[in-house]
């Protein structure tokens, strides 16, 4: 046999990827995740959306493509710039109140000034200084726009990069909460499938004790014991309570490939317990970990959303597409939509590709398939 009719098998990641590549669902849904991967890396450098906190619209300044009226301009004026508000207009019923205050105290200094002769020291600086605030104010309502490519929140924040930011926190918790959780089920899994006896008898009461509890509530519970709030704590909270389907599935594996023949010629050649675990088994069963970090992330994304829905989510001044949500259920009230559209529209995308990506990276992994 000569070198020409030797032939070099391809390696796993090279098979998987050739599975990929003929797979156009797999491919589109990993250009979108690549997508969000690219902003998430832009956001995080700095590059794209850091000065989303930035007031440069109006409040609830509308999208541009849903703005009625010559020029994008919103169907109706901010309440500042209205003439049609009377003192008994509904709009406003203590306008009325307030005006006459005014006038009392007005009248009572002017009564004071003229009994007693005193003048307030202070009154030209005063009006100095209001003066000074109504123009700085003027300057900046006249400043933002009227309208945005996406529309503004309530502080006049740019949805399009909050969107973008709050994806950022989103992704971020996502993805290390799975990470997290996967290396703790992978490596109880590993524990209680390889040695099994008292070990495993172990491990399974402590998946049994987690599993018994309402996934809902075990969040809960971990949430009010770490009581602070932080995009750590989101990720300990998720991480910590979400490695049992890993523990199963990865027990499992273990269980089933330490009786296969390559284990026990390991073992005869003296490999050791933890050489066998992680040189040996682990590179067979590495897919089904993998599989179940890209479920978990797709999990967590949506359970950040629940959490700060309720409350445990992130803390004032960080922006997730939780806390996005969070702020447009009382907007709706006000039929302003762009801000909860923006982040269900963000989210619902990166989701269904993930889905669609995990889907497909399991096939390519799956063991049992045979390169066609």
């Amino acid at each position: 046999m000569t070198g020409a009719d030797i032939r070099v098998s391809p390696g796993l990641w090279a098979t998987v990827w050739k599975r990929l590549r003929g797979d156009v669902a797999a491919m589109a849904s990993l250009a979108v995740v690549a997508f969000f991967m690219a902003m998430l890396a832009l956001s995080a450098s700095g590059l794209v959306a850091s000065d989303w906190a930035s007031e440069v619209g109006v409040s609830y300044a509308p999208p541009a493509f849903a703005a009625s009226g010559k020029g994008g301009a919103p169907d109706a004026p901010p309440l500042a710039a209205r003439t049609d508000v009377r003192p008994e207009n509904p709009v406003d019923p203590l306008r009325g109140i307030i005006r006459q205050l005014r006038a009392e105290m007005a009248g009572r200094q002017a009564v004071a000034q003229e009994d007693y002769g005193i003048a307030d020291p202070l009154e030209k600086e005063l009006t100095e200084i209001r003066a000074a605030r109504q123009a700085a104010g003027a300057a900046d309502e006249a400043a933002r726009k009227a309208t945005l490519p996406f529309g503004a929140d309530k502080w006049g924040h740019d949805i399009i990069k909050k969107t973008i930011k709050g994806g950022e926190t989103s992704i971020v918790v996502g993805l290390v909460s799975a990470l997290l959780a996967t290396a703790i089920g992978t490596a109880l899994g590993a524990l209680a499938g390889y040695f099994g006896g008292r070990v495993d008898d172990f491990f399974n009461w402590f998946y049994s004790i987690f599993t018994s509890i309402p996934y809902l509530l075990l969040i809960l519970a971990v949430a009010a014991v770490l009581h602070k709030k932080g995009v750590l704590t989101i990720i300990l909270i998720l991480g910590l309570t979400g490695w049992t389907g890993v523990f199963r599935l990865v027990r499992a594996e273990y269980l089933r490939h330490k009786e296969r023949e390559y284990v026990m010629a390991a073992n005869a050649i003296g490999a050791s317990h933890w050489r066998r675990m992680a040189s040996h088994i682990f590179p067979n069963v590495s897919h089904v970990p993998l599989v179940q970090m890209s479920i978990l992330t797709v999990g967590f994304i949506k359970s950040e959303v629940i959490l700060s829905f309720l409350g445990f989510g992130v803390p004032v001044g960080v922006v997730s597409w939780g806390s996005m949500l969070n702020e447009a259920q009382n907007e709706l009230i006000l039929g302003k939509w762009w801000q909860l559209a923006a982040a269900t529209l963000a989210m619902a995308v990166l989701v269904t590709a993930f889905s669609l990506f995990t889907d497909s990276l399991r096939d390519a992994l799956d063991p049992r398939l045979k390169e066609s």
